[in-house]
């Protein structure tokens, strides 16, 4: 892996810090009873994925992995908050659609990373 300048040149940062902006814009019109409640839970896991991306990028091996498996844990509270926030119809079908194919996306690239870093699943 080439030596990187900033995590900010991580396609898995920035997928994350995408979706992270669109869950912040998706949780603003919550009713403000979930404003402290369910969309403050969905906008703390959304920041905790690009958040554990980049800090992983000041460890070695062993402790990247371990950031980008919390970073994935983060990334599945968030794919079942999603899921509550959509059945309690705080977003829209519509909206849903647009926000599964970023938390796929997310996912998909923070997992590929992970797979360049620890291809025989050693660290976690």
């Amino acid at each position: 892996m080439p030596q990187l300048k900033s995590f900010r040149e991580l396609i898995a940062w920035q997928k994350a810090m995408d979706l992270a902006d669109l869950i912040y814009d998706l949780t603003e019109p919550f009713p403000k009873r979930e404003h402290f409640g369910l969309a403050f839970q969905m906008r703390k896991s959304a920041v905790s994925i690009p958040s554990n991306v980049a800090e992983g990028t000041r460890r070695k091996t062993p402790g990247y992995v371990n950031h980008l498996v919390i970073s994935l844990g983060s990334h599945a509270e968030l794919d079942t908050q999603c899921e509550v926030a959509t059945r309690r119809r705080y977003i829209s079908h519509g909206d849903r659609e647009r926000l599964q194919l970023a938390i796929d996306e997310t996912g998909r690239i923070i997992h590929g990373l992970k797979r360049s870093l620890d291809p025989a699943g050693e660290f976690g």
